[in-house]
């Protein structure tokens, strides 16, 4: 049987496609109706992290294993108001998925790193997140703890 090795690698223009597809599968996940998923889901993710690459810093990460894609993550700059002091930028990580048949084997864990030291090397001093309910042991263990964030539904 052949060894099966986990490599993480930046992502690169043609795995936008596989990104957008892993980040349509977690909405999928969380429940909402394949019926509310945009007609033009495809091309809007890819235009946004085109957008993100070129003004937030977006990188995104692979993981592969026996050459397959298997999970993927994304991480930028986070700008919602203007930051008036450089010691705190924060960064965000967004559209964390592996494929389900390799799940709790460490390579969530991996993209997280991975995007963390890829936010700390452009000066983010914070990342933050929004996890799901399965998401939020890694997230846990990974040093993440609740903010003050708050929300309130405007439908």
């Amino acid at each position: 049987m052949a060894e099966k090795i986990l490599i993480i690698r930046e992502a690169i223009k043609p795995d936008e496609t596989i990104i957008a597809q892993h980040l349509c599968q977690i909405t999928i996940e969380l429940g909402f109706p394949g019926s509310s998923i945009r007609q033009d889901w495809l091309e809007k993710t890819i235009q946004f992290i085109d957008y993100a690459r070129s003004k937030l810093q977006y990188k995104g990460f692979v993981a592969e294993q026996n050459e397959k894609i298997i999970g993927s993550a994304s991480c930028q700059i986070l700008e919602l108001y203007p930051m008036v002091s450089n010691q705190y930028q924060k960064g965000y990580i967004w559209g964390v998925y592996v494929e389900p048949s390799h799940r709790r084997q460490g390579v969530a864990t991996e993209l997280m790193e991975q995007a963390m030291t890829y936010l700390k090397e452009i000066g983010c001093t914070t990342a933050i997140l929004h996890a799901s309910e399965q998401g939020k042991l890694l997230y846990s263990r990974l040093g993440y703890v609740q903010s003050n964030e708050m929300v309130v539904s405007l439908i």
